[in-house]
């Protein structure tokens, strides 16, 4: 189905709704908040068959994938769910009066989180329902007490659709204020800028290119009141195999290693498009089984065109630069809407002097970075930019011989894995989807998990209120305020 872009005139309403809706619900309480939230994971549960074969229409994706999403979509729902209404997230701190301290007397302050208004949330090429309409990102918004306006990606606008459409049944179920929730489509760029630059936009939630998400970051800086864009853009997730077990598992690694950066057609923001190794022999043992893994990989149709092109295009603009050698490739070559499978190799020397080398391509390719001792190696990680993940394969007692390389991996990553891929985001509190630029905008907060309402709240410090005026999670009497000061010691409320 064909949808009309957005005018102004529509964002602009759809602004001045949020900031009416904003005013009262931002004062509701985590149960009623719990509710919406899971009333949204039953109405999306409640769309069956039709959300299913939707998303797989507009998306190549196959069946089991989508039903996975929307699997992960609800339970993001609920999880936030679970968390309002225990309510302990706003972090409630009371440090009580010393009216008697000297040299001067000790104010009674009180603080906790509260919302910061309508959210903009962008939805993404490559997730469909768990970074989309009812994603992380929204879930999180509303869960804060955030009115959420989503521009639908039109590579999946009918399945964008039907998900507003539940998100809307909830509101009526529930009793949430009108328009906490609004949908819109915009394919020019005009569309996204009207919504970033809005007076009353405070937050932005975007999943997708570098240069998207860059745009909207640079727009929503140079705003009279400049707001946060939390953007997820690009990671090549690096993934370094240590010397001694790849001569010894090689098998193992090439055949873990390909199924994750072909599962999907490679079109996850945690594939690891980058593997660093020293060469040796169980360096070319493995880049011979990885190859013959490739091989048995058929081309798969990509989320759309547009995707599509951009893999051919930068893959061959890899392919074209000096020391590239490719190493394995699907056997079949594919159609111009699919993303066959291939994997390349290059000199340390070679790619350090050439920073095209370490940008990202999105699709089942990874480039294979061969260092001719430990210096090499660790240059390589030293000089390279910030990703969501990081993964170190080899055996314990070897990896206890590179604390140096995992410190410096901190500082790379958002998030750091032994023996194993980073394909396969759990959905915990525990998660950090987030990583040091260009990963992400901010590497203080994460997309997935609980901490992801962190990024659409700010505190509030009271000084000197009465008990009776401040809001009920500051009350001295409440079991949720977490920590408490009083008589110069710390305890838990």
């Amino acid at each position: 189905m064909e949808h009309k872009d957005a005018t102004s005139q529509e964002v602009n309403a759809a602004l001045y709704e949020a900031q009416v809706a904003f005013l009262s619900y931002k004062n509701l309480g985590g149960k009623k908040k719990a509710e919406f939230l899971n009333a949204i994971a039953d109405e999306i549960e409640a769309l069956g068959q039709e959300l299913i074969s939707t998303a797989m229409r507009e998306t190549n994706l196959p069946e089991a994938r989508i039903i996975s999403e929307r699997g992960r979509t609800t339970g993001h729902c609920r999880m936030f769910a679970t968390l309002v209404e225990e309510g302990s997230w706003v972090e409630a701190r009371i440090d009580t009066a010393l009216p008697d301290r000297m040299p001067a007397p000790k104010p009674d302050l009180r603080k906790m989180l509260f919302p910061i208004g309508p959210v903009v949330v962008f939805g993404a090429a490559n997730f469909p329902l768990a970074y989309s309409t009812a994603g992380g990102d929204t879930a999180s918004a509303l869960a804060a007490g955030c009115p959420v306006i989503v521009k639908a990606h039109p590579a999946h606008s009918d399945t964008s659709d039907l998900v507003a459409r539940a998100i809307q049944k909830a509101i009526e179920k529930t009793g949430m204020p009108n328009n906490v929730f609004q949908h819109l489509h915009g394919q020019r760029f005009e569309v996204g800028q009207a919504l970033v630059t809005h007076p009353h936009t405070k937050a932005v939630g975007f999943t997708g290119s570098l240069a998207g998400g860059k745009a909207l970051f640079d727009m929503a800086n140079q705003r009279h009141e400049p707001i946060p864009v939390f953007a997820e853009m690009s990671s090549i997730n690096p993934a370094i195999l240590l010397p001694e077990s790849l001569g010894k598992d090689f098998e193992k690694t090439a055949i873990l290693l390909a199924s994750s950066i072909t599962q999907g057609v490679g079109q996850f923001c945690t594939n690891p498009g980058l593997i660093i190794a020293l060469e040796n022999e169980g360096l070319r043992s493995f880049m011979g089984k990885l190859s013959e893994e490739f091989k048995k990989v058929m081309p798969g149709i990509m989320l759309h065109q547009g995707i599509a092109d951009n893999y051919h295009r930068r893959l061959s603009e890899t392919l074209a630069q000096q020391g590239i050698k490719i190493e394995g490739e699907s056997a079949q070559k594919g159609e111009s809407n699919q993303g066959r499978a291939l994997v390349a190799s290059v000199p340390a020397q070679a790619f350090l002097k050439n920073p095209l080398l370490a940008e990202e391509v999105f699709g089942p390719f990874s480039l294979i970075v061969k260092c001719k001792d430990l210096a090499e190696l660790h240059s390589v990680i030293n000089n390279g930019k910030g990703q969501l993940t990081s993964s170190v394969i080899g055996r314990n007692e070897e990896i206890t011989k590179y604390k140096n390389l995992l410190n410096v991996l901190i500082e790379k990553a958002g998030r750091l894995i032994i023996n194993g891929v980073p394909t396969g985001v759990e959905v915990v509190p525990s998660q950090n989807h987030g990583g040091p630029y260009p990963a992400t905008t901010d590497s203080r907060f994460t997309a997935v998990g609980t901490d992801a309402i962190k990024r659409f709240v700010r505190p509030v410090a009271f000084q000197n209120f009465p008990d009776s005026l401040v809001p009920d999670e500051l009350k001295e009497s409440n079991p949720l305020t977490i920590w408490r000061y009083k008589n110069n010691e710390w305890g838990k409320g």
